[in-house]
């Protein structure tokens, strides 16, 4: 049984397919990293996160794209996939700042059940112009990918999100 937490946090099916994890990705909000399921609260995320990608080489450039595939709520997500980031044309062992925001920056604010916010990293074959979508809801990683021949993620991170008096588990009292 694969202990790779995209694997049981079920990022791969539900948003990625199986990829090998090539570049580093890495995802802060304030002084606290991002590391696969742990938990976020909305008060947490706010401000767009600083986004540090890896690679060697300044010439190869990225797109990062940063999605909830639980909207508006886990047990019934039809807006799959919510789309709350997309920067592209990003240097290599830069961040986000120095890339294009196709798609601004918005903060998750689940307010059924604990969403997971995915961050994937793609590496682009050149510089490239993307298109933000007419809207967020309903947004698809894997077609957008292909539509720009972008292929399979090179990293791949992703957090847990619910309302601030969320406790993750059933109610007791009504």
């Amino acid at each position: 049984m694969s202990r790779d937490p995209l694997v049981i946090g079920r990022i791969i099916g539900d948003v990625l397919d199986s990829f090998v994890n090539t570049t580093t990705l890495k995802v802060t909000y304030g002084s606290r990293e991002v590391s696969n399921g742990h938990d976020f609260k909305p008060s947490q995320v706010v401000n767009q996160p600083k986004v540090e990608v890896g690679g060697n080489d300044l010439r190869n450039l990225y797109t990062l794209v940063m999605v909830d595939p639980d909207a508006p709520s886990p047990s019934d997500p039809n807006s799959r996939e919510y789309l709350h980031w997309l920067v592209t044309n990003i240097p290599g062992t830069t961040g986000v700042n120095y890339g294009n925001e196709v798609t601004s920056y918005e903060s998750p604010r689940p307010t059924l059940g604990i969403h997971r916010i995915v961050f994937a990293l793609f590496q682009q074959a050149g510089r490239q112009t993307a298109y933000a979508p007419g809207w967020r809801q309903n947004f698809n990683t894997r077609d957008f990918a292909e539509l720009y021949n972008l292929g399979s993620p090179v990293a791949a991170l992703f957090y847990n999100c619910q309302r601030e008096s969320g406790s993750g588990g059933r109610r007791m009292y009504p």
